[in-house]
């Protein structure tokens, strides 16, 4: 039976074997989760680059309504990770089960705007009159769908940043292989219709992941609730009360801000994109599924941060925490650095697996995305710094810090870069991927600079050693989380 108290390797001894530890299985859960994306635009290509045009269409609008419940989902990951490193047991479990209430309830809410709001959001989109008429109705019932099975999405989120706080990465990734095993089986009868079910097309593929997320949030519960799996949640802790929500709020909200906004902008920008053919929406979303792949190892690093850095502070040690960002910065670095060779000089191959090149309009998408792959393979050392920086910040409860460079990223040189290059330089879809390369060299630039300024070493719970934290003192967002 696994244990329910958490290794202490992550905040004594040597650092770098319990930080891979701790990172692998979380860049592992991260590629099961591409999983999800890739499994669905390889059936959907096979039925049409329409179909992919759909999803490319429909995720950020997805994105956008549910990434206000991931800021607060991270909060409770954040809390939880430094009251563990603190050594305080009941305050991690009693913070977990908050979260998990709270945010279910917000799922809900979330939920049923998205459903109600699916029209209005697409309407605002200043898309192709080819796009509009063959690609949003399918985007429309992708998008109703995803928001009905909103709380069964949310509930594996949740179980996977309680128990990544916790130091806990191999349960989760035990329940995403199930999960994905459920959406893969799936699929390909869903949108196809294959046996007795009927065709549903991108409708299917929606239906597939909620079904396959429900799984994984009753696998997640159990072992939450019936084993001794994670924090020690008690039934009672589930119902939100004043002060703990609080925390979770205040906390939560510079990271559901980032999260919205980094959501909106991909909005932004796809809006932008639509004005171009379908082609070029398709190639865009192509690109996009296959650089998530890139963004793998950078993402589970980042994770790897928040609970690296938020255990070692909560235990009083700043300078180990230090120590594990270095780590963290060369090992994606590595990664990363082999990763762009490979993009840059073999992009065809890689997404032709993904579409059929049957049509004028495959070869036509196939080469928009190859442009896009060939580009960007130029920022990926750049995108796995920042991600490093962000994971540090976020650890350490500097998430307005982590809001501010986003946002920098995205609003200040992304965006503006994408209409400047696309558009009056006339650039057009090449303008569009050098922007996104732009923009994570100029977001990493500004956040190692912040990070070396050293700021971000604080407590934000009490030290077990000083009852106090670790000498700065308290800003207003470490004051509003502090027990």
């Amino acid at each position: 039976m696994s244990s329910r108290h958490p290794s202490s390797s992550l905040t004594e001894g040597p650092i770098l074997r319990p930080l891979v530890a701790l990172a692998w299985p979380l860049v592992a859960i991260q590629l099961l989760q591409v999983a999800y994306n890739i499994a669905d635009t390889f059936w959907l290509g096979r039925r049409s680059a329409d179909a992919v045009g759909a999803l490319s269409l429909a995720f950020p609008l997805v994105f956008l309504l549910i990434s206000v419940g991931g800021g607060f989902t991270a909060a409770g990951a954040i809390l939880v990770a430094q009251h563990t490193g603190a050594g305080g047991k009941r305050a991690a479990g009693e913070i977990a089960g908050q979260t998990l209430g709270f945010v279910l309830l917000v799922s809900v809410g979330l939920g049923a705007l998205g459903f109600v709001a699916t029209g209005p959001l697409l309407a605002l989109l200043p898309t192709d009159p080819a796009t509009a008429e063959r690609i949003v109705p399918m985007a429309a019932a992708y998008m109703r769908v995803f928001f009905l099975g909103s709380p069964a999405l949310f509930g594996f989120f949740i179980f996977t940043a309680l128990m990544r706080g916790y130091g806990d990465a191999r349960a989760p990734l035990r329940v995403m292989v199930l999960s994905v095993a459920v959406n893969v089986a799936l699929d390909p009868v869903l949108i196809f219709g294959w046996g007795p079910f009927p065709a549903l097309g991108v409708e299917g593929a929606a239906v597939a992941t909620v079904a396959s997320r429900s799984v994984a949030a009753l696998a997640g519960f159990y072992l939450l609730f019936a084993t001794a799996t994670g924090p020690a949640i008690n039934v009672r802790d589930l119902l939100p009360r004043r002060e703990p929500v609080e925390k979770i709020v205040r906390l939560g909200v510079p990271s559901a801000l980032e999260h919205s906004g980094v959501s909106l902008a991909m909005v932004a920008a796809t809006a932008m994109v639509a004005t171009f053919p379908p082609e070029v929406l398709a190639g865009y979303g192509l690109g996009n599924r296959l650089i998530s792949l890139v963004f793998l190892p950078a993402m589970g690093l980042s994770q790897a941060m928040n609970t690296a850095v938020g255990q070692n502070l909560g235990a009083g040690e700043p300078e180990r925490a230090q120590q594990a960002v270095k780590l963290g910065m060369v090992l994606v670095t590595a990664v990363l650095l082999v990763v762009a060779v490979i993009a840059y000089l073999r992009p065809e191959p890689i997404v032709a697996v993904f579409l059929p090149t049957g049509t004028a309009t495959a070869v036509a998408t196939i080469g928009h995305a190859s442009d896009y792959l060939r580009i960007v393979a130029f920022a990926f050392v750049f995108l796995g710094l920042l991600e490093v920086a962000l994971g540090t910040f976020r650890g350490a409860g500097n998430t307005t810090t982590a809001l501010g460079i986003s946002l920098v990223t995205l609003w200040v040189v992304r965006l503006p870069a994408t209409y400047l290059l696309a558009f009056p330089l006339g650039w057009g879809p090449t303008g569009i991927w050098a922007a996104v390369a732009l923009a994570d060299v100029v977001g990493c630039a500004v956040a190692l600079a912040w990070l070396s300024r050293g700021t971000w070493k604080r407590a934000v719970v009490e030290s077990p050693t000083t009852g106090t934290g670790t000498g700065a003192a308290p800003t207003p967002e470490t004051a509003a989380i502090d027990d």
